[in-house]
């Protein structure tokens, strides 16, 4: 049996996993599961992520879920010696495990409440976006940028001047931020998280990944 993702690319923590395993250059199958019918909330699905989220993650008898658990699983497994981790070096892995926990604690909170107000909330859910609820979120990511910014400009990555997941994992609702809402500025008008942004999103893997992230209102 090969990798198995069930999800569907246009979710961020779906493309979060294509994303490493496209960096990886592995083989696997994308399985969809139908959010607008509940599909993910309903067996067999929610036997395998019993929250009922997407995505899950099958290799062998391995069953995961949690996206960036996952992403993590697959670089120690497939990826050893990778700068993606960069577990070879207790110093520049503890400096990539802290910016993950920088996307994962400041910036995924503030991101994805803008994606919600301006594409989820109106095209999944028949809202009408709060605007002032996503200038309030939009001006604290501006601020987490803010301290990206003063980093960015004494290393070409988060971790230092190599590619980790701490980069990858900013993809998928940077993507969005920029698509699908009037508040790209935030990345575009900081020029060494925009210098970044551009190196980041030019990677081959990166490309792929984000070809699915199509939703648009």
């Amino acid at each position: 049996m090969g990798i198995k993702v069930y999800g569907s690319p246009v979710s961020t923590c779906t493309a979060r996993v294509l994303a490493v395993i496209e960096e990886l250059g592995l083989e696997y199958e994308l399985v969809p599961v139908d959010l607008s019918t509940g599909e993910h909330k309903r067996p067999p699905h929610i036997e395998r992520n019993p929250f009922g989220q997407i995505p899950a993650l099958e290799d062998g008898d391995l069953v995961l879920f949690e996206s960036r658990v996952i992403t993590r699983y697959l670089v120690r497994k497939y990826g050893k010696g990778s700068d993606l981790l960069k577990e070879d070096t207790p110093v520049e892995a503890a400096t990539v495990d802290q910016w993950i926990e920088v996307e994962t604690q400041h910036f995924n909170g503030p991101v994805s409440a803008v994606v919600f107000q301006h594409l989820f909330l109106p095209l999944f859910f028949g809202g009408t976006t709060d605007e002032k609820a996503a200038a309030a979120e939009a001006e604290k990511l501006g601020k987490v940028l803010d301290v990206y910014e003063v980093k960015l400009s004494k290393t070409k990555y988060l971790a230092g001047d190599f590619y980790s997941l701490a980069d990858l994992h900013h993809l998928s609702y940077g993507h969005y931020l920029i698509a699908a809402t009037p508040h790209g500025s935030l990345i575009h008008s900081r020029p060494h998280v925009k210098a970044w942004w551009d190196r980041i999103t030019s990677r081959p893997a990166s490309k792929k990944a984000a070809a699915g992230l199509v939703l648009s209102i």
